[in-house]
């Protein structure tokens, strides 16, 4: 399902829904982080996705990771919640969502990297070239605050 984000743009479409959005800041012993070329919209993020009933966040996040780079995760804290009524996703089938998403620290723990039917390439990435990278800036938050390590995480 085709998707744009619109970020403090007067011309977004309304907000009509809401879902609970996970992502996870997995960083590689080298610190180097976990990102995904997403399908829906050929944009660079950390791997992520919605809950689905009957499963915790934590288990949401484990699970997206899983499917879309297929590396096993283990969540180590958060490093922020994102719920800016400023952020909307509009999807092709009308629903246009107010962001919510949770992004959580972790670490790798197995699975073999490859990419998905949701993921074009995932790739552990250099530091040094994500500021080449084509990221939505409300993503390019999460990873910069995700990098930094507060130990207080981003609450916005």
């Amino acid at each position: 399902m085709p998707k744009r984000d619109y970020y403090d743009d007067p011309a977004a479409p309304k907000a009509n829904s809401i879902v609970v959005a996970v992502t996870a800041a997995v960083r590689n012993p080298r610190g180097e982080p976990l990102l995904i070329e997403r399908t829906d919209n050929g944009l660079w993020a950390l791997p992520g996705g919605g809950q689905d009933l009957g499963e915790s966040v934590v288990e949401a996040a484990q699970r997206e990771v899983r499917e879309e780079t297929g590396i096993d995760i283990e969540i180590t804290g958060l490093s922020g919640i994102y719920s800016d009524p400023r952020h909307v996703i509009a999807y092709d089938d009308g629903e246009v969502r107010q962001e919510f998403s949770l992004c959580f620290h972790a670490k790798p723990v197995g699975g073999e990297l490859r990419s998905s039917s949701e993921s074009r390439a995932a790739r552990w990435i250099s530091t040094k070239i994500l500021p080449d990278l084509n990221i939505h800036p409300s993503m390019r938050l999460r990873i910069t605050h995700a990098l930094d390590q507060d130990p207080q995480p981003h609450l916005g």
